[in-house]
């Protein structure tokens, strides 16, 4: 998914950056302490949250405040009404991408409990993301990009 900017208090806020390719992202706020995290997105008619993609440490939730998303999951792809809820496990079940498929803005919040460490992978891009909490070798935060072979 784009990576969303800032931070705001308010899912209904009128003020979200603009990511580029039709799509605006606004990180809830968020603190040290706990894993758990929001964020709300817009996408424009014929725009994509990101690459399908799947987690590995990171169980998320969808909840769809207005607009007809479409969400893309290992069963398919299927239109979502305002006020669904889709919940995206760890692993190969909880594999999607949102997608606006409508002739209007669409606008949803993702929730996440981000676990540590932390495996993003684009199956269909051979991608592997690697990340930690934690300090790596170097002292820094881990975060490792893995290009396909």
């Amino acid at each position: 998914m784009n990576e969303a900017r800032d931070y705001g208090d308010n899912v209904f806020s009128d003020e979200l950056p603009d990511l580029g390719d039709g799509v605006r992202g606004l990180r809830m706020v968020r603190s040290d302490e706990c894993p758990l995290v929001c964020a709300v997105w817009e996408l424009d008619p014929g725009a994509a949250s990101g690459p399908y993609h799947l987690h590995h440490g990171t169980d998320e939730l969808l909840i769809v405040l207005r607009g007809r998303p479409s969400v893309r999951t290992p069963d398919g792809e299927r239109e979502l009404a305002p006020g669904s809820v889709v919940q995206f496990p760890r692993g190969l079940p909880g594999a999607h991408q949102v997608l606006n498929h409508s002739d209007g803005v669409v606008r949803f919040v993702m929730a996440a409990y981000h676990g540590s460490p932390e495996v993003i992978e684009y199956p269909e891009e051979g991608v592997v993301i690697v990340g930690s909490r934690s300090a790596s070798a170097d002292g820094e935060q881990l975060f490792k990009r893995f290009p396909p072979e």
